[in-house]
């Protein structure tokens, strides 16, 4: 496997150290790649130079947690800047919020300092210049074993940091490995506790399932665990929910969302990935079982309620909340793409990133009756229509009427939606033709 620009500055980093008489090893989720076969997206080295050796050594240094004895050293390579954390061997205090040791002692034992970290498979140390592994938790066996096992107690592990719950469950879909059985216990035993952990570290988590390309099985661990009533109660709701049978031979709410998450792909943009799991999020609350055939009546405005609670909840931007809501607010809208006059259908095209849109509807199609119809006349629409018919310049505006001796008023918006309408359908192509379509108009 070729090195990475990230790998060459982690080895210059310990060749550095231990020129100076200390050790230093890649440690964590990097070596765990590498036993893997795959290509770590950073590197981290751990070593027995306390911060202060780090900081004299290294010339680009960024103390960001030199209490905890973590350094950033930064490097130029190929006119690329490459930062490496590295951190001091260390034994940790007390966890009393849940997430960080009130103080720590720095140590000259690597063993002392692995003993601390979350996971066996996250606690190797590797060392770059002969490529032994030193493995003092059992590691390499679990990744043998595809388990994904806490070091030492897991209830300690746990109480230490809250959020290693949900990093157990990313990284046992991530790899599509096992949670071993005292860890998986211990997670049902804490569940409760995840909501000590900052909203905006559980919305990290939560997204990193959403975006890794194993969203079902994340989803499914979450269940399991008891973590997913705890950290998104409205997605624990869809269970049991049935649907039609004639649009939803897949089965309940529960299982179409599960079937949606798995069609996202790796690297999908996270907007994508949290409409796809809130976008029949307002089916619990208006189900409706007859007669007739069930019906879910407001669901979509209902839903979107929901979206937008569960994003100020978990802190999203303003702008990815809007994003979120509009993907729920618009799902059930391409029902009607094929009826649709040209003036609406390019209105429709408006929305802010339509193809996410697209997506979410070809995914909700193949997650229940299969049929594309609707989506490939919406996406062949939508690739061929030019930018300039979707949002062209308006032939008419609000100062034109003014000129034309119209007061400006309630009427304006009428007037000139019904302009823009005749336009974006060709039936009108100049000024003069939009101020006598809406002369024929009666004044309100």
């Amino acid at each position: 496997m070729e090195k990475s620009l990230a790998q060459i500055a982690a080895e210059s980093i310990v060749e550095r150290l231990r020129a100076e008489g200390c050790d230093a090893y890649f440690v964590g989720g990097c070596v765990r790649d590498l036993l893997l076969g795959h290509t770590p997206a950073d590197f981290d080295v751990a070593t027995s130079a306390y911060p202060d050796v780090v900081l004299r050594l290294f010339p680009r240094t960024f103390a960001v947690g030199a209490h905890f004895g973590v350094i950033l050293v930064a490097d130029e390579i190929d006119g690329q800047q490459i930062v490496t954390e590295v951190a001091t061997f260390r034994s940790d205090g007390a966890y009393s919020d849940g997430r960080r040791p009130e103080a720590v002692r720095f140590s000259e034992s690597a063993e002392e300092d692995v003993v601390r970290r979350d996971f066996t498979i996250n606690g190797m140390l590797l060392d770059p210049q002969t490529g032994s592994v030193l493995d003092f938790v059992g590691g390499r066996a679990d990744l043998d074993a595809k388990l994904i096992r806490a070091i030492g107690d897991p209830v300690k592990r746990f109480e230490e940091d809250k959020l290693r719950m949900l990093r157990a469950v990313r990284f046992a879909a991530r790899f599509d490995f096992e949670i071993e059985a005292k860890t998986k216990a211990a997670i049902r035993q804490s569940a409760s506790e995840i909501k000590r952990v900052s909203c905006e570290r559980i919305r990290g988590e939560l997204t990193r399932m959403l975006t890794e390309g194993h969203a079902r099985r994340a989803f499914e661990l979450l269940d399991r665990t008891g973590l997913l009533k705890e950290v998104l109660p409205e997605i624990d709701r869809l269970h049991g929910v049935e649907q039609p049978p004639e649009f939803h031979p897949e089965g309940d709410v529960w299982n179409h969302t599960m079937m949606m998450l798995e069609h996202l792909p790796a690297g999908v943009s996270p907007t994508l990935a949290w409409g796809a799991l809130l976008h029949d999020v307002g089916k619990p609350a208006t189900f409706r079982p007859g007669p007739g055939r069930i019906r879910f009546n407001g669901h979509v405005e209902v839903g979107v309620r929901i979206a937008e609670d569960i994003g100020r909840r978990l802190r999203f931007s303003n702008q990815e909340s809007e994003q979120i809501a509009a993907l729920v607010q618009n799902h059930m809208r391409f029902g009607d793409v094929e009826r649709m006059k040209a003036s609406t259908l390019k209105r429709f095209f408006r929305l802010r990133d339509f193809p996410e849109h697209l997506a979410l509807h070809r995914m909700d199609c193949l997650a229940s009756h299969g049929s594309l119809e609707l989506y490939k006349f919406a996406k062949s629409q939508f690739e061929a229509t030019p930018q300039e018919e979707v949002r062209p310049v308006l032939l008419l505006t609000g100062r034109d009427l003014i000129e034309a001796g119209y007061t400006p008023g309630p009427d304006f918006k009428r007037l000139l939606a019904l302009a823009e309408d005749a336009q974006l359908e060709g039936r009108i192509r100049t000024r003069e033709e939009a101020l006598a379509l809406v002369a024929s108009e009666p004044r309100l």
